[in-house]
């Protein structure tokens, strides 16, 4: 079994820096995993990792527990799969388990509950975030056609976070293209599917103008600006994606780099990443591999040998100071190499001064 056994020193290190205070004390083992599975990237590990996983968690969203643990939950299960589930069943599979939060399949003993808003907030958030690793067009219409039908109703609702987060998951959707190819599909259909389509299409009406009565909303009694705002700007970006086709561009600074994203999968990565490690998610960016790899982000290195990270604290000042002997051959170097660089602009202006005058 795989457990947070003693391994790279620098692995504990990120681990340990992104657990947050708030997580209650029976979910830190699912954080740990989830955090280790982060840290240790594709491979056996991770998917051991998701093996081990999936059973306990799934059996854990079914126990009532308090909506902030539930939320817990669903974000762990879901980095978990990220990073271990190598083949899009697996990836699926989580993502049922997700749905059946709030929509639990009923048998005669089983009474239907009512999720919370942030039970229902992180689920749609976890289960965009896997969206992003998948082939859309692989999944089964009925089941698009029943989450872009959900997701359109919790636009809705009258709490902003899960507005938000369903506007994110149906951008995620459109970005795939695979409502227009469903509805190209029934289209062209001789079976009976010309209501299919045109329930499509209104569909995704709908949703348009959601969208922009959404970004342009008016703050009621006892909203908070800032949310407000948030909401506006997403719904905003939204509009303009629906419209005009255009995905919003995202920049974040990271130790002297920028981090850029260019459509809906990289931002709600993104999102999702930045809120589940919170204060370690600069130090994850620079020294993550795995996530150096999901975003093609490469960090600013510092330009320092080896040897030096193991010389005295007088031997560095010596190394850096203007009249050492290392300092001064390398400025000798540095002034050689500028003399012959002016030396070759001086030629090229000449050059150009007697082409203009012939």
């Amino acid at each position: 079994m795989l457990c947070m056994r003693k391994g790279d020193p620098q692995e504990r290190k990120l681990c340990h820096q992104s657990l947050r205070p708030s997580i209650t004390p029976c979910s830190i083992n699912l954080l740990k995993r989830s955090l280790l599975a982060l840290t240790v990237g594709y491979g056996e590990n991770s998917r051991e990792i998701l093996e081990e996983s999936v059973a306990p968690i799934s059996q854990a969203l079914k126990s009532g527990f308090d909506s902030s643990k539930i939320a817990s939950l669903l974000e762990c299960l879901a980095v978990i799969t990220f990073v271990g589930g190598n083949d899009p069943e697996e990836t699926e599979r989580t993502m049922q388990i997700m749905w059946q939060i709030v929509h639990p399949k009923l048998g005669s003993n089983v009474v239907a509950t009512r999720p919370s808003a942030p039970i229902i907030t992180a689920m749609v958030s976890a289960w965009s975030f896997l969206l992003t690793t998948m082939d859309g067009c692989s999944l089964d219409s009925k089941k698009w056609q029943q989450s872009i039908s959900y997701f359109s109703t919790l636009l809705d609702k009258d709490d902003r976070s899960i507005r938000i987060a369903a506007g994110e998951a149906l951008a995620l959707i459109l970005e795939t293209g695979s409502l227009e190819k469903f509805s190209s599909e029934a289209k062209g259909s001789n079976d009976g599917s010309r209501e299919e389509y045109i329930h499509l299409q209104g569909l995704k009406g709908k949703i348009l103008n959601q969208v922009r009565n959404l970004s342009v909303e008016a703050g009621g009694k006892g909203s908070a600006k800032k949310d407000l705002t948030s909401q506006r700007n997403l719904f905003k970006d939204i509009l303009e994606f629906l419209e005009y086709g255009y995905c919003p561009e995202t920049s974040t600074k990271i130790g002297g780099e920028s981090l850029k994203t260019s459509n809906w999968s990289q931002l709600i990565q993104l999102n999702f990443l930045k809120h589940f490690l919170g204060g370690g998610f600069v130090k994850h960016m620079q020294e993550n591999e795995f996530l150096h790899d999901v975003f093609g982000f490469t960090p600013k290195r510092k330009y320092l040998s080896v040897a030096e990270h193991h010389i005295s604290s007088t031997d560095k000042r010596m190394y850096k100071s203007p009249n050492s002997v290392v300092n001064k051959a390398r400025t000798q170097k540095l002034n050689k190499q500028r003399m012959l660089s002016e030396g070759r602009n001086v030629g090229h202006y000449a050059v150009n001064v007697d082409d203009d005058e012939v």
